[in-house]
């Protein structure tokens, strides 16, 4: 089994795609705190037995979307989940369809009643739902076919994109009204996340981002990582952008990664020493960024990296009686609140799995999750 299709299976089992697509505004009236500290609120949206959050979409307070799975290692009751926060509690979001979700990666909005997400469905073709807070119905696009794998989903009003891999090669899905095209590229490797015209994933041997430009979808120059591989993607502009993701050096050796595009060029950023796994990004659309993954020298705390102006420092959140480890799959910033939403799982001392809401805010704004 090659090192693409053992990071490949992990994220299928631990659902840690990043895959996912906030609706940040480049441009907002949110006011900048002069610091952020690590305010936490650790809640649950209640999925059943070894149920794990893999995508978080904040639109607003009364607003905030997640999607994940319920009963992960069991290949037969395993499904998706759709949960909806409405500013006092979550709620599951039903899916009009018969087949099931068998898991749920990605999100995105492109409005609040133009909801989008993507993961795999129990009939062996990549799942995608459409909706609101009504419920979703399962969009079958003829493009894709049976083996095809659906990471990350972005939405833009008439115009949504979804990516992952076929067979060797990355996909990239488009759909504009009711016609979609599926586009392989000329690279081997997987797609995991996409936003604002980028794509990112990696070849099995080194990362790989894809920019649309020029009505077509293109491969980007980055600096040599071997053994680099991406995850998430934040887009602020054209001109500003921010990759995540980690460098395998071999069998639990894994060292996190973040590069960074001006315009011109991705650059490698700079973060602390650590063997931290990066699995999602945010941002304010004003160049501070959060990230989420798991830190395996502290499992048991929540972990986040948030950088600005090219420094990073490592926020920690409390660690809570029964976990033995916490993995954080997505992070969300509310605009407006100045409010990180963060997603994953929590494991205890027998392995069981939880689903896990995290929410990080100034010190002085009270934030409820």
């Amino acid at each position: 089994m090659t090192r693409r299709f053992q990071r490949r299976a992990l994220s299928l089992i631990l659902a840690t795609s990043v895959a996912w697509t906030q609706v940040t505004p480049a441009a907002h009236a949110d006011p900048r705190p002069a610091q952020i500290e690590a305010w936490q609120q650790s809640t649950s949206v209640r999925l059943q037995v070894d149920g794990s959050l893999s995508d978080v979409l904040a639109v607003s307070p009364s607003d905030v979307w997640a999607v994940g799975q319920q009963e992960i290692w069991d290949v037969w009751k395993n499904r998706g989940t759709i949960r909806h926060w409405d500013g006092s509690r979550w709620a599951e979001i039903g899916i009009r369809d018969n087949t099931a979700a068998g898991s749920l990666r990605g999100l995105a909005a492109a409005s609040p009643s133009d909801v989008w997400a993507v993961g795999d469905g129990h009939d062996g073709l990549p799942y995608l739902a459409h909706g609101d807070t009504a419920g979703f119905d399962r969009v079958r696009p003829s493009a894709l076919r049976a083996g095809d794998w659906l990471g990350g989903v972005d939405a833009k009003s008439g115009k949504i994109v979804a990516v992952g891999s076929r067979e060797k090669n990355g996909l990239i899905l488009t759909g504009q009204g009711s016609t979609w095209t599926a586009q392989e590229t000329k690279d081997e490797g997987a797609l995991y996340a996409v936003s604002g015209g980028f794509a990112v994933g990696d070849t099995g041997t080194e990362p790989l981002v894809m920019h649309y430009s020029g009505g077509s979808w293109k491969s980007m120059p980055l600096p040599p990582v071997p053994g680099g591989y991406l995850r998430d993607v934040q887009v602020d502009s054209s001109k500003r952008a921010l990759a995540v993701g980690g460098v395998y050096r071999g069998p639990g050796d894994i060292v996190p990664l973040a590069l960074t595009w001006n315009g011109k060029r991705w650059r490698e950023l700079k973060l602390p020493a650590s063997e931290a796994r990066l699995y999602g990004v945010t941002g304010d659309g004003k160049g501070r960024y959060w990230m989420t993954g798991y830190d395996p020298s502290r499992a048991a705390e929540p972990f986040m990296l948030r950088c600005e102006k090219g420094r990073c420092e490592t926020i920690r959140g409390d660690a809570q009686q029964g976990r033995s480890s916490v993995r954080l799959q997505a992070v969300a910033y509310l605009a407006g609140r100045s409010t990180v939403w963060a997603v994953g799982h929590a494991v205890d001392a027998k392995d069981r799995y939880s689903d896990v809401v995290e929410s990080f805010a100034p010190k002085t704004t009270t934030a409820k999750s």
